[in-house]
């Protein structure tokens, strides 16, 4: 299988949360298959955008890979990171919105979480092409920050380092008089949400043909 892009992502291990995941959007990124979703009328159109990364909260954003980087080298790196790099624990998961879209983040202390992803980000960066001027204006046409402006400038993406908030994407973007409704939806096929939360492994994925992102690799944190 050949990946257009690559990213480094927390994938829920297997169980109650993975499978609830998995079926909301309707792709499992573990299996790389359809999941049939719940009845629920809208459900398929507000999950259009997150299905295709599967149920993942980012660690190190999607990259292409830089010139003269093999994917092996991508995957042994990614295997030493994840030696050296120690698990991280934090508040339970909640049900929340971030920027007008459900999404499950951890409460309580993050900096743990946020440890994690740094190094994913920072140790990993020379796997990383540089992103493309049209890449570079989309992000920009957002609106970013001078700090936000400067983070794409460096690591390609705006929202890491201090930025960076961690999340588990349930929706696209949704209209202010929609938020309630689909909070008590997903409320309502929520399992138990762990807590405390604990991020022990890191999985390396990869984009599909299909634009889908299926797993490649579980790596447990032993550092």
């Amino acid at each position: 299988m050949s990946y257009s892009r690559f990213a480094i992502y927390f994938i829920p291990p297997e169980g109650a949360l993975a499978d609830f995941g998995a079926a909301w959007l309707g792709w499992d990124v573990v299996t790389g298959r359809d999941v049939v979703q719940p009845s629920v009328h809208g459900l398929r159109d507000i999950t259009m955008t997150p299905m295709k990364y599967g149920f993942h909260g980012t660690l190190k954003p999607p990259f292409r890979l830089a010139a003269g980087r093999s994917f092996a080298e991508l995957e042994r790196a990614a295997a030493d990171l994840a030696a050296a790099v120690r698990p991280a624990v934090s508040g339970g998961l909640e049900l929340t919105t971030l920027g007008g879209f459900l999404a499950l983040m951890p409460g309580g202390d993050v900096s743990g979480v946020r440890r994690v992803a740094q190094a994913c980000v920072c140790d990993l960066d020379t796997f990383r092409a540089p992103a493309s001027a049209a890449e570079l204006d989309r992000r920009r046409a957002a609106g970013l920050s001078a700090r936000q402006d400067a983070l794409l400038t460096q690591w390609g993406y705006p929202y890491v380092m201090e930025e960076f908030r961690f999340h588990l994407t349930l929706s696209g973007r949704l209209p202010a008089h929609d938020i309630a409704r689909w909070t008590d939806v997903a409320s309502s096929h929520l399992p138990d949400l762990p807590k405390p939360f604990v991020i022990n492994q890191i999985a390396l994925c990869g984009e599909r043909e299909d634009g889908r992102f299926e797993l490649i690799h579980r790596h447990a944190l032993t550092g």
